[in-house]
């Protein structure tokens, strides 16, 4: 098939380098020179604008846009809207919110073009090992694609699937990723809890690589946190601030909006927060509560 890549970056460079080892013709661009030129050297037919992506294309065309999230996808999508006709298409492979992409496939709809919100994971090893697509959108839409889908994808049966109408797909990737949080945060608080205990001199790296086999808490987040622990076994090069990316805090509103309780992953976003504070104020309005009404010492501050 063939497909027109905006956004060349980690992942849709690596997509569309896996589609191109598929068999399927890539027309790519991306704002970066170098990225094209890398495109190009994988077998890409390279672009150095929208317009002459569009143009390279055949129709009906599709263009898959893999951009950031928020102002650069609305206005790439909002450019290729107005260069794309009747009866072609647009895919948001991105992290966009569902509310976004129902809103836009509304929009699309008027000119005739069609919109499909592809939620995608797999990260910078589906070049090899295959992408997680959750993908929205029309039946018909979604049976023209579908053989994109399937090179992308870890198996041509497994790993993908049409789950909904427009803004299903990014929901369920929005969902996907607040799952992820949660057990991101249960991770780092079980090695916490076990490198605290000072006197058993427990070996991280050790424990990572045993739970990895057999255990019923494998994972490939504990694949990635054992080659973590390799690379540094203190992890002392890293500093404990971790920022967050949008869908834990969509997952979390979300919950709000329907009344569905979500505590763990609530507290994974929470976690995230407090990680980014240098000496909180609130744990200091605790510290002054106590020594007022109790008279409990308290830490001075330095």
């Amino acid at each position: 098939m063939e497909l027109g890549m905006v956004g060349l970056g980690r992942m849709g460079g690596n997509m569309a380098q896996r589609l191109l080892t598929g068999g399927h013709h890539i027309v790519a661009f991306d704002p970066q020179p170098l990225a094209v030129k890398a495109a190009e050297g994988n077998g890409a037919d390279g672009a150095s604008s929208l317009d002459e992506l569009v143009s390279k294309l055949t129709a009906p065309k599709a263009v898959w846009v893999m951009v950031p999230d928020g102002a650069p996808t609305e206005s790439t999508i909002k450019s290729l809207a107005e260069l794309l006709s009747d009866g072609d298409m647009i895919l948001d492979g991105g992290n966009s919110n569902f509310n976004d992409s129902i809103r836009r496939s509304k929009e699309l709809a008027e000119s005739g073009i069609e919109f499909m919100d592809v939620g995608t994971s797999g990260g910078v090893w589906g070049l090899t090992e295959g992408y997680s697509m959750m993908v929205g959108g029309s039946d018909e839409a979604f049976a023209r694609i579908e053989p994109l889908i399937q090179t992308l994808a870890p198996s041509l049966t497994s790993g993908y699937g049409h789950v909904g109408p427009a803004g299903a797909g990014h929901y369920v990737k929005m969902v996907h990723n607040g799952i992820e949080y949660g057990l991101m945060q249960a991770y780092a608080e079980g090695f916490e809890l076990m490198n605290a205990r000072e006197d058993m001199a427990l070996d991280m790296a050790q424990i990572a690589e045993i739970w990895r086999e057999g255990s019923v808490v494998r994972s490939w987040l504990l694949d990635l946190t054992a080659a973590a622990f390799q690379e540094d076994g203190d992890l002392s090069g890293l500093a404990a601030y971790v920022d967050d990316s949008g869908e834990g805090r969509w997952t979390v509103q979300e919950s709000v909006d329907l009344a569905v309780p979500i505590p763990v992953i609530t507290a994974a976003l929470q976690a995230r927060f407090r990680s980014r504070q240098d000496q909180p104020f609130g744990a200091k309005i605790l510290s002054a509560m106590r020594n007022q009404f109790g008279g409990h010492a308290v830490r001075k501050a330095e």
